[in-house]
């Protein structure tokens, strides 16, 4: 088995404009000071990071890296999950996700997805520049809006927009395999790939693609009512890589799952800082080890009630507190009688 790496921390929700959130040097050294040994660098934003000049020179990537190391972190991933939403895109969401975008590309579809597969193909490099071997990301969404079987779903629906997407996936795979690194899929409400049995027709639709796996994270898994230590058992094979974000699900005599279009402080489930909701991270992390995952654990912070200054503050020990130190020897071995095939073979009475 192998020992989980982290504390880490995915630096998406805490950029701002103020010191010292506005840069990447000063809000790296912010989380390294908290104990963040590792940060997931968001590739939309440019304050983050150059991602074409990354995809272009191993020279930046060299820098760069260096630049964190003397602050004492190293980078988890890099994250394209505004880009990878705008690989497919349903025209119902076209005015929403327009502000993902590059401003050329806004209100034209067709360019906006090229831009997209742009960013995604040089996200591939950039990791590979970087020594990376993960990418976490989304797959857009084109059936999402027929979610719920009413009214009833033409017959071939769902098999035609996953093909579409397997279509457009499977170029921005090959790159990534090209540079080595595997893509871990956040499985996402809103996204056409947000549970098993979506990311299973999605494998298959890119012909069981040996870079596409899952970015796990267990908050949308409790959202959605599903097994999420189960979940482990079936796909910790294609688990790629780990967000670390708590969820609680309190349904009502009024709401459920659906939670009514309430904002999310007054959702049956919502969001949490760790260590507030009811993720049983305790399994997670156990299970994790058991199937010898030895990525990051990384804390995406979410909450609804807390502040993000505490909920950051709180997450690195909590993490810490959780990865589990595998053990390299059984805990019978002093009552081992050594291995001999003649002996084995006389307790069998062979």
């Amino acid at each position: 088995m192998k020992t989980i790496k982290g504390p880490a921390i995915f630096l998406a929700q805490f950029m701002g404009d103020e010191a010292p959130f506005n840069s990447l040097d000063t809000i790296a050294a912010y989380m390294a000071d908290l104990g963040y040994k590792g940060i997931q660098i968001p590739t939309w934003d440019p304050r983050c990071i150059d991602l074409k000049t990354a995809a272009e020179s191993k020279t930046y990537c060299d820098e760069y890296k260096g630049k964190l190391a003397d602050i004492g972190v190293e980078i988890t991933e890099l994250s394209s999950h505004l880009q990878g939403q705008l690989v497919a895109v349903h025209p119902a969401y076209d005015p929403m996700f327009d502000g993902f975008a590059s401003p050329e590309v806004r209100n034209n579809p067709a360019a906006r997805t090229e831009w997209a597969v742009q960013q995604l193909m040089w996200a591939a490099k950039a990791s590979q520049n970087l020594g990376l071997t993960s990418h976490v990301t989304f797959s857009g969404a084109l059936l999402w809006p027929f979610l719920y079987p009413w009214p009833q779903r033409p017959a071939g629906l769902v098999e035609t927009g996953f093909k579409e997407l397997g279509k457009r996936w499977t170029p921005i795979l090959n790159a990534f395999d090209e540079a080595g690194v595997n893509v871990g899929y956040e499985l996402h409400p809103g996204e056409d790939l947000h549970d098993g049995i979506t990311f299973e027709m999605f494998l298959e639709a890119v012909g069981n693609h040996p870079r596409a796996g899952i970015n796990y994270d267990p908050s949308h898994f409790v959202l959605q009512q599903l097994d999420y230590l189960q979940f482990i058992d079936f796909y910790h094979e294609r688990i790629f890589a780990y967000h670390v974000k708590d969820a609680e699900f309190n349904p009502t005599g009024k709401q459920g799952v659906y939670s009514g279009f309430q904002g999310w402080a007054d959702r049956a489930g919502r969001f949490r800082s760790l260590g507030d909701g009811q993720v049983d991270f305790s399994g997670i992390f156990s299970k994790l080890s058991q199937y010898n995952y030895d990525g990051w654990a990384v804390l995406e912070w979410e909450c609804c009630i807390k502040s993000p200054v505490q909920g950051a503050a709180e997450g690195a020990p909590f993490i810490a507190d959780h990865i589990i130190q595998v053990t390299e020897k059984a805990f019978d071995d002093f009552a081992g009688t050594g291995t001999d095939e003649a002996f084995n073979r006389k307790v069998l009475g062979l």
